[in-house]
């Protein structure tokens, strides 16, 4: 199996190599070559199997030689023991054809632990093999970072920096990523916003000295290995409503556009999704490029679904591609505009990229009365990232078509939004109890990228 960049102009290579690579040397994001297929048989087949099982059967065909089958059927066993439900992510009934995807059972209590647990356990096993080290810088808007810190903490042959917008994540977030007491992981407070984070991340890894000077790996959802990781749960929700025999449609939120991206795939493989909606808060670029063609950043407002507070979204440039039908000079022009400003999607791929996606947008005040709302009517309590999505899906639901929705995190993230809505704090957790009392330990930044680069080889060991 070999992976290509999206601007065409990269060393192809496999997917070990890209999932310990992260952004390839032109910029560009790795995607395998040809996606592998499902029949309706295989996918029949999911009905009834473990979450384990299915994701072995999903992923396996993507990654090539990098382990036996023994040994990847270990670490996925291994990925998911800490989970809090045996069904890893199960499915709950909020209406007549609509559901929630619950993706907040592991152990930082939200979607990024499924891909991010998995990465980390492949990374060891990789990095056992060869004996080698690296240094996984990443940017998070919330849930990445305090994810990325507890599937790495401890590793011998990995450290861990996670830069996050200061003073713009939840408190829960943030001493999710501050409280861990193993050297090898590293919270650092970047000045600005999550836009400014993930800049700096992409301008060390064009840093080539830099980069190869410290070994730099990524696990940010430009990582190949952390979309493939979430094609699985809708695979598993789909079949569980009846997919290969019927169509389901998924309201995916989203800011940085890795999940619902891997929808795509999904639907690539052969998963029969109808529709794929784009639910964004007020930040909500990805919904004007899909209903103006326009794609032009125009400044972040903060919200109470802070993880959705994005104007860059990484994993568009992959969608990109398969809408520029793979050309990844084109591709690579476009990137090229954004830095300069933005840039507008031909009508060609436009159309191509409505075929399967949708999108719609919520407000602080809509976000705010949907938590009431489904609160009072079903007893369920969503966190602002799901209530946006919910809102959205609630709008765009067809009859005769069962809406997925994805609950990406637990409400005990957003504690203060979803009490100023509903009266109710909701409590984490028994086994995150004591999080509030866990001391912290954190470094505060400037945007600057010498500033962070130094940081970073001062505290890698030599």
């Amino acid at each position: 199996m070999n992976y290509i960049s999206t601007r065409g102009n990269a060393p192809i290579l496999s997917f070990e190599e890209a999932m310990l690579t992260g952004l390839a040397r032109d910029g560009g994001l790795y995607l395998p070559a040809t996606i592998p297929q499902m029949s309706h048989a295989d996918i029949a087949a999911l009905e009834g199997v473990s979450y384990e099982e299915a994701a072995f059967r999903i992923m396996w065909p993507f990654l090539g030689d990098t382990f036996t089958e023994d040994e990847f059927r270990d670490i996925i066993a291994r990925s998911y023991a800490g989970f809090g439900h045996p069904a890893r992510a199960p499915l709950k009934q909020l209406d007549q054809g609509h559901f929630l995807l619950e993706l907040f059972h592991g152990p930082t209590l939200a979607f990024k632990d499924f891909a991010m647990q998995l990465i980390g356990q492949m990374f060891e096993a990789s990095l056992k093999r060869s004996g080698k080290r690296v240094c996984i810088v990443g940017a998070t808007s919330g849930d990445t970072g305090s994810a990325a810190i507890e599937a790495f903490r401890g590793l011998d042959a990995v450290d861990v920096f996670i830069l996050y917008p200061h003073g713009r994540v939840s408190e829960v977030q943030r001493r999710q990523m501050t409280t861990p007491v193993e050297s090898n992981v590293h919270a650092l407070a970047i000045t600005g916003y999550f836009d400014d984070a993930q800049a700096r991340v992409k301008d060390m890894f064009n840093d080539f000295a830099f980069r190869d000077g410290v070994g730099l790996a990524g696990v940010n959802s430009i990582n190949w290995a952390r979309v493939l990781a979430q094609v699985v749960y809708f695979f598993t929700s789909a079949v569980a409503l009846g997919a290969p025999h019927r169509k389901v449609s998924f309201t995916v939120p989203t800011g940085n556009f890795g999940d619902v991206f891997a929808g795509y795939i999904a639907r690539r493989m052969g998963l029969p999704i109808d529709r794929l909606v784009v639910a964004t808060n007020q930040n909500d670029i990805l919904h004007r490029c899909l209903t103006t063609r326009d794609y032009r950043p125009d400044g972040v407002s903060p919200t109470i679904s802070p993880s959705m507070d994005i104007q860059v979204s990484s994993n568009f440039e992959r969608a990109l591609y398969y809408a520029y039908d793979q050309d990844g000079r084109a591709v690579a022009q476009l990137m090229a505009e954004l830095k300069a400003g933005g840039f507008s999607v031909s009508q060609g791929a436009l159309e191509s990229l409505r075929e399967t996606f949708s999108s719609g947008r919520a407000s602080e005040a809509e976000t705010t009365a949907t938590i009431a709302r489904l609160s009072d009517t079903t007893g369920e309590l969503l966190c602002p990232h799901s209530a946006v999505g919910v809102k959205v899906a609630e709008e765009a639901r067809q009859t005769g078509t069962p809406m997925i929705t994805l609950a990406t995190a637990h409400p005990a993230k957003f504690p203060a939004a979803v009490k100023q809505a509903t009266g109710i704090h909701p409590p984490l957790p028994e086994r995150m109890a004591d999080l509030y009392d866990r001391d912290e330990r954190v470094t505060r930044v400037d945007n600057d990228l010498v500033a962070i680069e130094t940081l970073i080889k001062e505290r890698v060991p030599q």
